[in-house]
């Protein structure tokens, strides 16, 4: 099985947010899945982050659904 890892800055580089975004999201609980590779190292799936994208997909504003 092939997962390309993404670093923090790649990963908020793909999802058009910032890394602190990213950092707020491991800290406060992970909306958004990431990898620890050995003591301090974070990663991200591509196909997590995809995940994470088509699970906010919404096609009107009155749509439910909690922040982004």
């Amino acid at each position: 099985m092939n997962h390309k890892l993404l670093t923090t800055e790649q990963a908020a580089t793909y999802l058009g947010v910032s890394k602190a975004f990213l950092e707020r999201d491991r800290w406060a609980g992970a909306r958004i899945p990431f990898i620890k590779v050995g003591t301090r190292a974070v990663r991200y799936r591509l196909a997590d982050l995809e995940g994470y994208l088509t699970a906010r997909l919404r096609h009107s504003t009155s749509e439910g659904g909690k922040g982004a």
